[in-house]
């Protein structure tokens, strides 16, 4: 697709995304690998404006996700699934003969003989 000005662009969807993952790194970062420095915090900050601005450059391209509440109206509309169903085969091929690489027991190599 091309670059369409008239095109909107989620900005609350997008901060709320960078906010969340922002949250879950930092988070991480602090308390289970016990990382105090600055540096790494303003660069997670960084990175989400990065990640926002890339959104945004989609966004106008004409890219969108989907949100949760399509995809599930798309299951619910969609026909169920059958559970429990067999492979399937196509019904004008028989299934091949076994051969020495592919015998139905449980080893293909036959017995020793004692001496």
């Amino acid at each position: 697709m091309r670059w369409d000005a008239t095109r909107p662009v989620p900005w609350k969807r997008l901060w709320i995304e960078w906010a969340m993952i922002g949250a879950i790194v930092a988070f991480v970062a602090y308390f289970i690998s016990h990382n105090h420095k600055v540096g790494s915090y303003v660069g997670i900050v960084l990175a989400g404006l990065i990640y926002v601005a890339f959104g945004a450059v989609l966004a106008k391209f004409g890219y969108a996700r989907k949100t949760l509440r399509q995809l599930r109206a798309e299951a619910a509309a969609a026909p169920p699934r059958q559970v429990g169903r067999t492979a399937s085969t196509t019904p004008g091929r028989p299934k091949p003969a076994p051969t020495k690489r592919t015998s139905s027991g449980p080893s293909n190599r036959p017995q020793k003989r004692k001496r």
